[in-house]
């Protein structure tokens, strides 16, 4: 059976996610691959891709590949670092303390 000060702590963790969330949504970060230029949420949206008019026909499917791959990579970090440093202000473990623990 669940307790009152369990519930409490999962409204309190709910209620933080949807703080963090919010946050994300502003957060943005970018790649860029010769030429083509992609911005992302840290919620992991497309914001905006820029290519320039110089770019081949023939490379932008490569290119746009490319630069949106790492700026989801770029954005996954920045809204997993988020995330752990929340989990981490409620007690809970948070990556770098599992590693711990596991040494």
């Amino acid at each position: 059976m669940v307790s009152f000060s369990q519930l409490k702590d999962m409204f309190r963790l709910q209620r933080e996610a949807k703080k963090v969330k919010k946050e994300l949504r502003k957060i943005q970060v970018e790649a860029e691959a010769q030429g083509v230029k992609v911005v992302v949420s840290a919620e992991m949206e497309v914001v905006s891709i820029e290519i320039a008019p110089d770019v081949p026909h023939e490379k932008i499917a490569s290119l746009l590949t490319d630069a949106l791959n790492r700026a989801l990579k770029k954005a996954q970090i920045v809204s997993s670092e988020k995330m752990q440093g929340v989990m981490g202000e409620m007690g809970f473990p948070t990556d770098k303390g599992m590693r711990g623990m596991a040494q």
